[in-house]
C-alpha cells in the first residue's frame, strides 16, 4: 500500500479504459478490409479488442487475405489511428479527474498499453508531464496482453510489487493480464463484456471514483 487510504499505484490500460479509441481502430480496419474487397464486421472488429497488435495484424491478414505482413498491417493501422487522435482524443467519462486525484496524492501511475509509442505520443502530450512515471507500450514487450510481461514491467519500473498495485481494465484480454501479473484488477468495462470473477471489481464507469475507493479493491 501506499500513503494511508490509497494504493501503492495505479496501472492504466489505455484503448477504451483511458480514452475511447476503439471507435477509430475498428473504422481503420473497416477501411483496410473494404479496398481489398472484405465486408469487416462488428464481430470481427471486437475480437480483435485488448489483443497485442501484431496478433491483430495476423487475424486481419488470415480474414482479409492480404499479401502485407502482420507487422506492415500494424502500421497500416497505426497511420490511421495517429491521424484520428491528432484530430480529437476521446477520454472515457472520469479518467482524467481520477489522474488528477491520484497526482494530489502523491499515488504514482503507469501506463500499460498495446498501443505503439508513436500511437501513445499525441495522448501524453495532452496531460500533464508527470501524469505517468512509467509508461509501457506494445512495442516494449515481448509478450503481449493477455501475458503477464507488461503489468510485470511496469510494477518493477515502479520498484513496486504487482500485488500492491491497482490495475484499471476494460477487456477480457487486458483483465487477464493484470491478474496474471498479481495486481489488484477493477474492470470498467466499454466495448466488450467481461465475464465476473471473485478477483474482479467492477465499476460502470471512473466518474466519481476516488483515490479511497481504490485502495479499498
Amino acid at each position: 500500500m501506499g500513503r494511508l487510504g490509497a494504493p501503492a499505484a495505479v496501472l492504466w490500460d489505455m484503448d477504451g479504459t483511458l480514452v475511447d479509441t476503439e471507435p477509430y481502430w475498428i473504422a481503420v480496419e473497416t477501411e483496410i478490409a473494404a479496398a481489398r474487397g472484405y465486408a469487416w464486421t462488428p464481430e470481427d472488429a471486437m475480437e480483435l479488442v485488448g489483443n497485442d497488435l501484431l496478433v491483430s495484424g495476423a487475424a486481419i491478414k488470415a480474414k482479409v487475405g492480404m499479401e502485407e505482413s502482420p507487422a506492415e498491417i500494424v502500421e497500416m493501422l497505426l497511420d490511421g489511428v495517429v491521424e484520428a487522435v491528432r484530430r480529437e482524443i476521446p477520454w472515457r467519462p472520469g479518467a482524467r479527474e481520477l489522474l488528477v486525484a491520484l497526482r494530489e496524492a502523491d499515488v504514482p501511475c503507469a501506463l500499460v498499453t498495446m498501443s505503439y509509442q508513436r500511437f501513445v505520443e499525441p495522448i501524453l502530450e495532452q496531460l500533464p508531464a508527470d501524469t505517468f512515471r512509467v509508461v509501457v507500450t506494445g512495442d516494449m514487450v515481448t509478450e503481449g496482453k493477455p501475458h503477464p510481461e507488461a503489468y510485470l514491467t511496469a510494477a518493477a519500473a515502479l520498484g513496486l510489487d504487482p500485488t500492491d498495485c491497482v490495475a484499471i481494465e476494460d477487456s477480457p484480454t487486458g483483465a487477464r493480464s493484470a491478474e496474471a501479473a498479481g495486481c489488484r484488477l477493477l474492470v470498467v468495462p466499454n466495448h466488450v463484456p467481461v465475464p465476473a470473477a471473485p478477483t474482479r471489481s467492477f465499476r460502470e464507469s471512473l466518474e466519481g471514483l476516488g483515490v479511497e475507493e481504490l485502495a479499498q479493491l
